[in-house]
């Protein structure tokens, strides 16, 4: 089968070849994975170990150029360096002093969807027919932050909810226009849109259900929606302790959830597949807190083996880490996470 095929198997719960295996890392990961493997670039690393790869596609930004050392949205942002690579934070964000809706409304202008070209949306694709494409879908709440700072845009749940409304309307207006442009442009030819939101810690969700049922879930609803409308899947990605809200995400209509960090309170993978196995398709399930960062490659080896048979009974499961695969570890877990995936995948 070729990669989109195994996909597709998956999600019409079928059976593939074998399990499906995607791929998430940082830039770091990548050089140090591609200097142990001896490849030349990240192409040659999915070819050796055989993994499914999704090929993302987008618009290109043409409207105002930003300010330097701003994005588009006004934010400002610097790396923090962790030792074996560095993230970019946000350090500035535009929206943070304002107390009221008129106050944005009069000193800050939103992005707007006719400052994207979408007609080069083809040419992305070409060469790439065989594997998932990915394009489309939402984010708000975590670009909210960003204008806010992540402290205000909590308080602001409590606090300022007119805010909250006002500025998630303009971004999931964005990312609605943006993703139904997409779609005009290639039709038929998305397979997943990415609908996420970053709910969960370690321990539980970061703010109540209440609140994510208020702001969150009926406009994630619309882009869903819009997805299935189009017939293309919806891959939800939500980190960390996350149980209570899966049903919510199941009624909204995911197809998918990632990234299946199953060491965080309430998130038992024979639970998980029990509770939740007939109406989704888990994706991830790989450690990279522990097992691959720090584990032996037995341990990985286990883990993977362990995945298959709890969260790929019966199907319904695609093999990958739970979020990006950080270079603190050796690239010998990353390659025996695959080569067993491979191995073992075609078994079930």
């Amino acid at each position: 089968m070729t990669p989109k095929e195994r996909w597709l198997a998956v999600l019409n719960r079928e059976q593939p070849d074998r399990v499906p295996m995607d791929y998430w890392a940082t830039g770091e990961a990548n050089q140090k994975l591609m200097q142990h493997l001896g490849c030349g670039n990240m192409d040659q690393v999915f070819k050796q170990l055989h993994i499914d790869r999704v090929i993302s596609i987008g618009p290109q930004y043409i409207g105002p150029p930003p300010k330097p050392g701003e994005d588009i949205f006004g934010c400002r942002y610097q790396n923090a360096d962790y030792g074996t690579g560095a993230y970019s934070e946000c350090t500035y964000h535009p929206l943070a002093l304002f107390e009221s809706v008129e106050e944005i409304e009069d000193n800050y202008t939103w992005v707007s969807p006719d400052w994207y070209d979408y007609t080069n949306i083809d040419d992305q694709i070409t060469g790439w027919e065989d594997y998932p494409i990915r394009g489309g879908g939402s984010e708000p709440f975590l670009k909210y932050k960003n204008l806010r700072g992540q402290e205000q845009a909590f308080i602001d749940l409590i606090e300022y909810p007119e805010i909250v409304n006002y500025c998630l309307d303009k971004l999931f207006d964005l990312a609605y226009q943006n993703t139904l442009r997409l779609y005009e442009q290639v039709p038929g030819k998305v397979m997943l849109s990415y609908v996420a939101e970053d709910l969960g810690g370690q321990e539980g969700l970061m703010f109540s259900l209440d609140h994510i049922r208020e702001f969150l879930l009926p406009r994630m609803k619309r882009i869903i929606d819009l997805a299935h409308s189009a017939g293309v899947y919806v891959f939800h990605h939500n980190d960390g302790a996350i149980r209570d809200v899966i049903p919510d995400m199941i009624d909204l209509g995911i197809d998918i959830l990632n990234p299946i960090q199953w060491l965080c309170k309430g998130m038992d993978r024979e639970e998980l597949k029990h509770d939740f196995g007939k109406d989704i398709v888990f994706h991830g399930g790989v450690d990279n807190q522990y097992t691959l960062a720090f584990g032996s490659v037995e341990e990985v080896q286990q883990e993977v083996k362990d995945n298959l048979q709890i969260l790929g009974q019966e199907g319904g499961y695609i093999l990958a880490p739970c979020h990006n695969i950080q270079a603190v570890g050796p690239p010998e877990n990353v390659v025996s996470m695959y080569q067993t995936g491979y191995m073992l995948g075609s078994s079930l």
